[in-house]
C-alpha cells in the first residue's frame, strides 16, 4: 500500500521533471520509472521475506517448519522496541530504497545534473505544490 502511493508520486515527479527538462518520450520515461520502481520493490520485499524466514528458521530449524506449519505467524517476532524497528524496516525499506534508485536514475539520465543531495531530490517540493494546487477549486 505504501509502495503503491510512493510509486504514484514517483510517476508524477518523473513526469514533471521530464516535461521541465524537455526530454523526448516523456511517457516512456514515466512508464519506465514506474516499472523500475515496482520491480525493485518486488525484489526487495522478496529479500526481506527471505531474511524474515531465516530469522524464524534459526529459532527452530526444520522443527519450526513442522511445528508451526510455516504460516508466518507473528507470535513474538515483533514485540518490544526491537520488534517495532524490525517491522518498520521490513515495511519501509523497499519503498525508500526503490525511491532512492529512481531518484538517482532521474538525476543521471533525465536532468543530467551533477550528483548532490539537493539535485537528487530537486523538484519534490514543486511536485507536492502542484498536487496541492490541483485540489483547489477555481473561483
Amino acid at each position: 500500500m505504501i509502495g503503491g502511493i510512493i510509486m504514484v508520486f514517483v510517476a508524477i515527479w518523473i513526469y514533471q521533471t521530464a516535461m521541465k527538462a524537455k526530454v523526448s518520450n516523456v511517457m516512456m520515461w514515466v512508464a519506465g520509472a514506474a516499472v523500475a520502481f515496482y520491480v525493485m520493490q518486488f525484489l526487495l520485499v522478496e529479500i526481506n521475506i527471505n531474511i524474515l524466514e531465516s530469522f524464524r528458521s534459526s529459532e527452530g530449524g526444520t522443527a519450526y517448519e513442522a511445528i508451526n506449519g510455516a504460516d508466518r505467524k507473528n507470535e513474538g517476532d515483533f514485540e518490544g522496541f526491537g520488534g517495532v524497528l524490525k517491522s518498520l524496516y521490513l515495511e519501509l525499506a523497499p519503498s525508500i530504497m526503490s525511491f532512492l534508485a529512481i531518484a538517482f536514475l532521474r538525476l543521471k539520465f533525465i536532468t543530467k545534473e551533477q550528483f548532490s543531495v539537493a539535485n537528487l531530490f530537486s523538484g519534490l517540493k514543486e511536485m507536492f505544490q502542484g498536487i496541492k494546487q490541483s485540489f483547489k477549486s477555481p473561483e
